[in-house]
């Protein structure tokens, strides 16, 4: 059970974006100057990483969420709505940048697939968003390597074992069922092929 615990908390939803994103830097095949870098680097830590651990640490302590996984319904809209603006607004001035289109695709990825659990949300349904955040992070990794041609399939190979810990993990602990950990990962995939599908076109 501790071992769930930590894992829960270790690969908890917010940390995906910024490991995205320096997977990207450390495999983009292109030149991209180190202080542009640097920058976007921060300015995707600073928000999201960083300013939701203050927003839930701030709204835990005022009581409108019981723990920072958020295990019921009620608790989720709000803060999802924060996270789905939080996703738009830095893959809109990362777009604005067009220095790093495809991972400004991540970011839509995950704004698109948190909009959708927000609207399940109030049909009471429950996905999760574990599963769904490492799933994203799979298909970036996935149209990514398409896009430029790399062999990342030992990567994405331990992204995967990493999600079946992470959904072993939740079941184990009891914050999900098995259909919610299924669909959040489906949605999570499906998410980001979408985004990049829409970008081709």
């Amino acid at each position: 059970m501790k071992i769930s615990k930590f894992i829960s908390y270790f690969f908890h939803p917010i940390n995906f974006p910024i490991i995205g994103a320096l997977l990207y830097f450390l495999f983009v095949p292109r030149h991209i100057f180190k202080l542009q870098e640097y920058t976007i680097l921060s300015v995707i830590f600073i928000g999201t990483y960083l300013f939701p651990i203050i927003f839930l640490y701030t709204i835990k302590r005022f009581g409108m969420i019981k723990s920072y996984h958020m295990t019921s319904i009620e608790e989720r809209k709000f803060p999802t709505l924060l996270f789905i603006a939080l996703s738009y607004i830095i893959g809109n001035w990362l777009y604005k940048l067009t220095i790093v289109n495809l991972l400004t695709l991540l970011f839509f990825g995950y704004g698109l697939s948190l909009i959708i659990s927000y609207i399940l949300l109030f049909l009471k349904i429950k996905i999760s968003l574990h599963s769904s955040a490492i799933a994203g992070l799979i298909g970036f990794l996935i149209y990514f390597s398409y896009h430029y041609k790399l062999n990342l399939l030992i990567i994405i190979s331990i992204f995967f074992i990493l999600a079946g810990l992470i959904s072993t993990a939740r079941l184990r602990l009891k914050a999900h069922k098995f259909s919610e950990v299924f669909w959040g990962f489906t949605l999570g995939l499906i998410s980001q092929f979408l985004a990049y599908t829409i970008y081709i076109i």
